[in-house]
């Protein structure tokens, strides 16, 4: 069963995919994907999750996929994006759920789960990249705004020309290219993804690392190698795992595919891979449901 819906919060109105067994008793999951992805690319498209009988909820972020921009250009940051996922969380009627989140995803729950800890039964922070704010002022702010420039001026060709020869492994250039291109032809609103672009980066899902210590629930943090994926350094995801008690951390093989430069592409790609780590968690949450 799939059930397409719209939940509005402060005159943005989400676009919302609600599928799987309901009710049961097993904590739903819910998908929040990463800067300029949509809510495909959280699970590639897996319903190993559905199968295995669990409810699956998914939303395209503000400015990204079907959802509608922001009324302010400024409006990105993620005190604007929590806001959002927990609209998603009362439209629904969940109390408690097991959240699943890359890069700007992983970020976002985060900033949830310390806020509003009681509504999380288990988290998946897959690729996170936000290494505190002490490092803020380190991040390259410039490259941001050009990839906005780029989607501005001339679209995802546009995006494309800004972003260059992806740093990873020759084998994996073109897959990346394309799916890069995939992903930005799914959205209705390429300006708004262009403001998210300048807004998200310079915003603080929270303050340091060392904050994480305060989740209480069962965690499993995502860390590609760097060869794979520069953009999200496997020593913040490494450093996720250390400051959140119990947290289990789940890596790519030193010595196979990307390690080496070839071409097997990291867990956080594999949708089924990641969907099992995903259900492994709730599994662990379900007396939090």
């Amino acid at each position: 069963m799939t059930d397409e819906l719209v939940i509005e919060r402060d005159g943005v109105r989400l676009a919302v995919e609600d599928t799987g067994e309901r009710p049961g008793d097993r904590p739903p999951v819910v998908l929040l994907h990463g800067l300029t992805a949509t809510r495909r690319y959280v699970v590639m498209g897996s319903r190993l999750l559905e199968r295995a009988g669990h409810r699956v909820i998914a939303y395209d972020a503000r400015g990204h996929g079907r959802s509608w921009p922001a009324p302010d250009p400024a409006a990105y940051g993620y005190e604007k994006l929590v806001s959002d996922l927990e609209a998603v969380l009362d439209g629904l009627g969940i109390e408690r759920a097991v959240l699943a989140g890359a890069s700007m995803g992983a970020h976002t729950l985060l900033s949830f789960a310390l806020r509003k800890g009681e509504r999380i039964a288990g988290l998946v922070v897959i690729t996170p990249a936000y290494a505190g704010s002490s490092n803020l002022g380190d991040r390259d702010f410039d490259r941001w705004d050009a990839l906005a420039a780029g989607l501005r001026a001339r679209g995802v060709d546009g995006f494309l020309e800004a972003y260059g020869t992806p740093r990873v492994p020759p084998a994996l250039r073109d897959t990346v290219l394309k799916v890069i291109r995939q992903r930005l032809a799914l959205h209705e609103h390429p300006e708004a993804v262009a403001d998210a672009l300048q807004t998200v980066p310079r915003s603080r899902p929270f303050g340091e690392v060392a904050e994480l210590g305060a989740i209480e629930v069962p965690v499993a943090v995502v860390a590609s190698n760097d060869v794979a994926d520069p953009e999200h350094p496997r020593a913040v995801g490494e450093a996720y795992a250390a400051a959140i008690p119990g947290a289990r951390l789940v890596t790519d093989p030193e010595d196979r595919g990307t390690a080496g430069g070839g071409s097997i592409s990291p867990i956080a790609w594999q949708g089924s891979r990641l969907s099992h780590v995903i259900a492994e968690v709730a599994q662990a949450g379900r007396h939090r449901a």
